[in-house]
């Protein structure tokens, strides 16, 4: 299990004062100098953190595997086929959401999916699917020609009682063991943090985690190394 690094937040707070820093390549190459395996951007519609030029220049310059998060908008797709990032993760995107609010209804979209999947391969960039824990989403996930699913973690980050955090647990774990009968690999991701990773890391059949916020937010106490670090010795020691 390998963690990746979201860094939009690093955009974020760049974009705030329309300056050059803090820089997000540095942040990048800081997450990949302290063991990260992989870094994960986010282009939006409304481009509100990371910009194009972003995801250029990390793909020129990291040393790791780039995952390029976007919805289906055609001037993404196209931004995507040129920058042929490792790995694409297909996401829902609503402009006035805060952050993504749930997974991907692949069965709404299937048609479309098969048609973006298509056109990925044929660049040789793998494509993920960000959906909620569930069989169904899983196996149309596969249908469509997605090599991986990320599993929405969300839901069982925002629970307290643990009844019910360990029936979203017992659902990830069943989605993920679903994926890997079918072939896929498993990521999973979106609210994870220093007390609530370490669930998610005994799953041991899901293959990479993808956090980015509480990163970022923790890097004000601990430093961006430090906090990497921090969360690889919770996915290391379960």
């Amino acid at each position: 299990m390998i963690l990746n690094v979201n860094i939009d937040h690093v955009a974020t707070l760049r974009n705030a004062r329309g300056t050059s820093e803090p820089d997000v390549l540095e942040a990048a190459l800081i997450s990949e100098a302290a063991g990260a395996k992989g870094i994960v951007c986010h282009l939006r519609e409304d481009r509100r953190h990371i910009k194009d030029a972003d995801v250029y220049n990390l793909k020129n310059n990291i040393s790791t595997l780039l995952n390029f998060e976007m919805a289906m908008y055609d001037d993404i797709i196209a931004l995507a086929l040129d920058v042929v990032p490792h790995v694409v993760t297909i996401v829902p995107e609503g402009r006035q959401e805060l952050t993504t609010e749930g997974g991907l209804d692949v069965i709404a979209v299937q048609h479309e999916l098969i048609t973006l999947c298509k056109k990925m391969h044929d660049k040789g960039i793998n494509v993920s699917l960000f959906i909620e824990p569930d069989k169904t989403q899983v196996e149309i996930a596969k249908s469509v020609g997605a090599d991986m699913v990320e599993l929405h973690t969300g839901t069982y980050a925002n629970l307290t009682e643990p009844s019910r955090q360990n029936g979203e647990l017992i659902r990830i774990n069943e989605a993920t063991l679903f994926a890997n009968s079918l072939g896929m690999r498993v990521a999973a991701g979106h609210g994870l943090n220093l007390d609530n990773t370490s669930a998610i890391a005994k799953i041991k059949k899901i293959d990479e985690i993808s956090i980015g916020h509480s990163i970022i937010s923790n890097s004000i106490k601990y430093g961006l190394e430090a906090t990497v670090k921090k969360f690889i010795s919770i996915i290391e020691s379960n």
